[in-house]
């Protein structure tokens, strides 16, 4: 009888755990569903990106939503991947047909990749077009396909220069003064005859020196069709234009490589050179590696080639969209529509990721001269001052070869012609040839 009563404890041991276990599942998924579907009010929409604070920003917006929606809670499931891997790995699941998150963010040099043929991407048009008076319509455009939208961006990306007005002060240059590139260069002469420093610096191994500069100046790597320019008169004009700054000694490469290397960071918080053209978006990059810049930096336009040209232009971004995969697309809409089109989503784009958001009728808000990391390095008038530039923000072609265009000019293009001094119609005619 004794190991008959054992066997029946041992039993009722294991019901009991069996019950446990089973109550604590229970607990654990109630009221949340995979993107399948929804339970007690709550739905799990996945988000991918490749940017941590996209990530932070999105779950911060998450969580603004449930405060105001008790009836449609979210629960954002967001993960934040290496750059390659997150385009990869979305482009293999919308290829494959499974296992694509409800959202994700897409950079908008590879969205070309993700628009060929039939997008497996929801479009966006009922909850763009409502807005798209105060929207910059050329960044909707960047991620569109024959009339349809299918990525929300954070940011205009307004080219603008950054100058270090100590520099400029300690060679008797005034900024203002500076209108055209001919301007900007006699100024480099002049900064580096008084204090042997250059007056910027050029990427060897990113497109932020060279792109916006043709796009300002009226053309592009692509025509409206797609077609390439990369060696057409204006892209020449503009890269003999640079390396004869280079050979000067008025612009250096830049230390790493990039504007975004350690080793610039480094470089440029020490006072390395006076000045460096690139979109607004990198403000974040002086407030957070560039300390001990902060109140030496002002922003102004960039230099024009003529008279007439655009004195900024839209550069990079990043679109966030939604998957054909996805099982709750309605509902992912409207989160969409609320983190990066609604007033209140632009507004915290600004206050939390210092980005000049795409809706322009938020610049001139009393929420944007608030006291923030940006202010409080850049001074109030931040805004102020890119609306003047409101209509002048040229637009740039994203197509579908833009990917393969965008990795000649890194991994070949700027390199050659700013690093090793090679003839730029030569490099250039050499880069369209290897453009598929």
């Amino acid at each position: 009888m004794k190991p008959l009563k054992s066997l029946k404890y041992v039993f009722a041991v294991f019901l009991a755990a069996s019950m446990v276990l089973a109550g604590c599942s229970n607990d654990k998924n109630e009221g949340t569903e995979s993107s399948g579907g929804s339970k007690g009010g709550t739905t799990k929409l996945v988000f991918w990106t490749f940017n941590e604070l996209h990530q932070k920003f999105f779950e911060k917006m998450a969580d603004n939503w449930n405060k105001a929606h008790a009836d449609q809670q979210i629960q954002l499931e967001a993960t934040t991947f290496p750059y390659e891997d997150t385009h990869s790995k979305l482009l293999v699941a919308l290829q494959s047909g499974t296992g694509a998150p409800d959202l994700a963010d897409i950079e908008i040099s590879k969205i070309g990749n993700f628009l060929k043929g039939e997008p497996q991407l929801v479009p966006l048009n009922d909850i763009v077009e409502p807005e798209i008076g105060n929207l910059v319509k050329s960044r909707l455009d960047n991620y569109a396909k024959d009339g349809k939208y299918y990525g929300i961006d954070y940011h205009v990306g307004a080219e603008v220069i950054y100058y270090n007005k100590e520099i400029l002060d300690q060679a008797g240059v005034n900024p203002d003064d500076i209108r055209t590139w001919d301007d900007f260069e006699k100024a480099g002469k002049q900064v580096l005859e008084k204090t042997g420093k250059p007056m910027t610096t050029l990427e060897t191994t990113d497109q932020w020196s060279y792109w916006p500069l043709v796009a300002q100046h009226g053309s592009d790597f692509l025509d409206k069709d797609g077609n390439v320019t990369m060696n057409d008169a204006v892209n020449v004009e503009v890269l003999t234009y640079l390396q004869n700054l280079v050979k000067e000694k008025v612009a250096v490469v830049a230390p790493g490589g990039g504007h975004h290397a350690e080793e610039y960071y480094g470089f440029m918080n020490q006072g390395g050179a006076a000045a460096v053209w690139m979109p607004m978006w990198y403000m974040g990059r002086f407030t957070d590696y560039m300390p001990d810049l902060k109140g030496k930096i002002i922003i102004r336009p960039t230099p024009v080639f003529k008279e007439g040209d655009m004195r900024s232009s839209g550069m990079g971004g990043t679109g966030t969209v939604i998957t054909n995969q996805s099982k709750n697309q309605e509902l992912a809409k409207k989160f969409l529509e609320y983190a990066k089109i609604s007033k209140e989503g632009n507004i915290e784009i600004w206050r939390d990721l210092g980005f000049d958001p795409i809706r322009t009728d938020v610049w001139g808000d009393a929420a944007m001269k608030e006291s923030n990391k940006f202010t409080d390095y850049f001074g109030t008038q931040i805004f102020e001052d890119l609306l003047k530039l409101k209509d002048e923000i040229a637009p740039v072609n994203i197509k579908e070869r833009t990917p393969a265009a965008s990795d000649v000019v890194k991994t070949k293009v700027v390199f050659s012609i700013f690093n090793d001094l090679k003839d730029v119609k030569t490099v250039l005619d050499d880069a369209v040839k290897s453009i598929p």
